[in-house]
């Protein structure tokens, strides 16, 4: 991100136009391109720093669910004071206490080894891959829709740039009418009421271009605080835009690509995936369970004898265990998960229809942008000699004063119109990528 202070204006060489910086009284202003809007907005993104760190909780998932494989080791240790133990060899009565120790001492070392679980130790190493890959995606379909409201204040704010520039513009050219004016009063041809109707007409021009003005300084701070800037810092907009070329392929490829490419298509994709998983997940309750252990325990006293001495025992084996009860539990909650495949599935294919008319208004209305720019060039060069001819004939005094605002008027209003039109290809172009999954 490259800083520039500005304390005049901006010249622009690539668009072949001069901007007269609407800021120029400030010094401190930041020439923003398209990338750097970008990055800047993703790095201060809090709602990308929540995606960030559920990927990160995800993963830590994923390798938890890992460990389920390595066997479990159990150590214990226990000592207490051993009771007088109590010994009746005829019935209840006359009872006998025998000498024994007062403590006792149990350690033990146990391990067990899962064999096989009925596929939940692989379903759950599944399940947390596919959730670290649906929080990356969740991710990356944020970043896209960031971008995209972060470009539609971006186009807001060159947009009012460009305004800006008609606008003083016309101010130069009401001055210039107003002094030719103020001339023809002095020569005698017309009257006052003309000198009073052009001067009512600069100042509410110029009260538009700062009404502009402050817009401009609003929409700045905006993008500042969204940004991670200073909020008091003017953000200067990449003209260069205007002539970035913006190709357009065939309605059908975007298609595809949206299928292949676009992050919240292939977030339903994984979802669908989870869900297919959990089908697995609760058909392997109804499997049968098997592990291996082993273990060693030193303990004193013996506990047959209550001898005083150290007895030490150890044991290895296999277990197996069938959950019975699975089989008429596990029926409904089946069922459940498997309705929810075709819940995803179905709106799967609902994600894959607003796709389609998400890109196909989105290609026409780009088309349409570029045309209406065409258009709008024809008009704002017809409406130049359109009051180039009315100005002529005022100064002739073949036309009144009415005529030539009219003219001014419609003049304004057509450059404003190409400025949005020329601003509109842009965003509908991007618009365009951020639908196939390109942005």
């Amino acid at each position: 991100m490259y800083r520039r202070l500005f304390n005049c204006c901006l010249n622009i060489c690539a668009g072949a136009f001069f901007i007269c910086s609407p800021l120029s009284a400030q010094t401190d202003s930041l020439f923003l391109t398209v990338r750097q809007l970008f990055d800047l907005g993703i790095e201060n993104s809090l709602h990308i720093q929540a995606d960030k760190l559920r990927e990160q909780q995800a993963g830590e998932q994923s390798q938890t669910a890992r460990k389920a494989q390595l066997p479990d080791i159990e150590i214990g240790l226990n000592g207490g004071y051993v009771g007088q133990p109590i010994l009746f060899e005829r019935g209840l009565s006359h009872p006998t206490r025998p000498e024994t120790p007062d403590w006792s001492q149990n350690y033990a070392l146990n391990l067990t080894q899962p064999l096989y679980q009925g596929g939940k130790i692989k379903q759950n190493i599944r399940r947390a891959d596919i959730e670290r890959q649906i929080a990356f995606l969740q991710t990356r379909t944020d970043q896209a829709d960031i971008k995209l409201g972060l470009l539609q204040q971006y186009m807001n704010l060159f947009s009012y740039y460009k305004q800006y520039e008609v606008l003083a513009r016309n101010i130069e050219e009401s001055e210039r009418r107003l002094k030719d004016i103020k001339r023809l009063k002095e020569e005698g041809v017309i009257t006052n009421n003309d000198v009073l109707r052009s001067e009512l007409q600069l100042t509410t021009d110029r009260l538009a271009l700062q009404e502009t003005e402050n817009t401009l300084i609003l929409l700045s701070q905006q993008l500042d605080i969204l940004l991670g800037l200073d909020e008091h810092l003017y953000i200067i907009p990449d003209t260069s835009l205007l002539n970035q070329s913006t190709p357009t392929g065939h309605y059908f490829q975007y298609v595809d690509e949206a299928y292949e490419n676009d992050p919240s298509m292939l977030l339903a994709r994984q979802q669908t995936l989870l869900a297919r998983n959990e089908v697995e997940l609760t058909k392997a309750d109804n499997r049968p369970t098997i592990s291996l252990y082993a273990g060693n325990t030193l303990a004193r006293p013996v506990q047959r004898t209550m001898a005083d001495m150290y007895n030490n025992t150890w044991n290895i084996g296999l277990s197996v265990s069938y959950p019975l009860s699975s089989l008429y539990k596990n029926k409904h909650r089946l069922n459940a998960a498997r309705l929810n495949v075709y819940l995803r599935e179905n709106e799967e294919e609902q994600l894959k229809q607003q796709a389609r008319l998400t890109i196909r208004t989105a290609y026409l209305r780009h088309k349409e942008a570029v045309e209406r720019v065409e258009a709008l060039k024809l008009s704002v060069r017809q409406a130049q000699e359109n009051y180039r001819i009315v100005q002529n004939r005022y100064l002739s005094q073949l036309a009144i004063l009415t005529d030539l605002l009219d003219a001014n008027s419609v003049l304004l209003d057509a450059e404003l119109q190409l400025t949005t039109a020329r601003t509109q290809v842009v965003y509908t172009y991007y618009e365009l990528q951020h639908a196939c999954g390109r942005l």
